[in-house]
């Protein structure tokens, strides 16, 4: 089991790499901002900004903890000795952030034998640094996070996301069109990340997406759970890349059945 003191430990190792992250990132964004790599598709663009952001987490979390394991998106994947392991995204909203938009964030998460124990969402646009510690609540700087109180379905705000494949987004754009005439609306922010903080605020009564990769949802995850949302994948199964689901208990258990008898889980 792991101790309280550890847990303050990577708490403060992560929210240290997170800000500082965060910072370079609002600060040194260059005006002629480029295209650096792609992932999945022309349109799943990695900048070079997102390199040098986790250029500097790995250098923190190595200093601070030489002897932890990472996982990165941009390319990270270090195993480890001490039973610790820092799952990252260093810029969550790419798209967003090359367009000048303010929905982006870095994501950081600690693990310990395998359960996510701290999670660290920095959003440097909204001023906003998000945490949770496993057992401890939910916090947005010294404020304590609730998700929203029980609403009826069709009442509830809720968001999602879409992928860069072609395939897959034309998938998910019908199971959208077969969501959205049940519920109050549908946003698409553009960061995983952020859209699981807002449920963990309030600010969305559920979030909903296909194809995540564990450095979209780790830190998420735990902050939304922590905050007293319902978090999971298909029925009886996490949250994953298959299917990804927060929302406030209610929403949780009338949308979760719509996701599956859509299809949601599968391109």
């Amino acid at each position: 089991m792991i101790s309280e003191e550890l847990k303050a430990e990577l708490l403060e190792v992560g929210m240290e790499a997170a800000r500082q992250a965060g910072a370079l990132l609002r600060d040194g964004r260059p005006a002629d901002l480029a295209v650096a790599a792609t992932k999945t598709s022309p349109i799943d663009v990695v900048t070079e900004m997102d390199i040098a952001a986790e250029k500097l987490i790995t250098g923190i979390l190595a200093e601070r903890r030489p002897e932890d394991g990472l996982l990165g998106e941009e390319g990270a994947d270090i195993p480890g000795t001490s039973g610790v392991r820092w799952v990252v995204d260093p810029l969550d909203g790419t798209v967003n952030y090359l367009y000048g938009l303010p929905s982006w964030g870095v994501s950081i998460a600690a693990e310990y034998a395998g359960e996510t124990v701290v999670g660290v969402v920095a959003a440097p646009m909204r001023g906003e640094v998000y945490h949770a510690v496993l057992g401890g609540g939910a916090w947005l700087g010294t404020a304590r996070l609730a998700c929203r109180a029980a609403a009826p379905l069709d009442q509830a705000l809720v968001g999602t996301g879409f992928a860069y494949v072609q395939t897959r987004r034309a998938h998910q754009a019908d199971v959208a069109q077969r969501i959205i005439p049940l519920v109050r609306d549908i946003r698409r922010g553009g960061s995983a990340a952020l859209d699981l903080c807002d449920v963990a605020a309030g600010r969305l009564d559920g979030y909903y997406e296909r194809g995540l990769n564990p450095w979209d949802l780790a830190a998420g995850d735990l902050i939304a759970r922590e905050a007293g949302a319902v978090t999971g994948g298909r029925p009886g199964e996490p949250a994953s890349g298959e299917l990804a689901l927060a929302a406030s208990p209610a929403v949780f258990a009338s949308l979760q059945p719509l996701l599956e008898e859509a299809g949601a889980w599968h391109d």
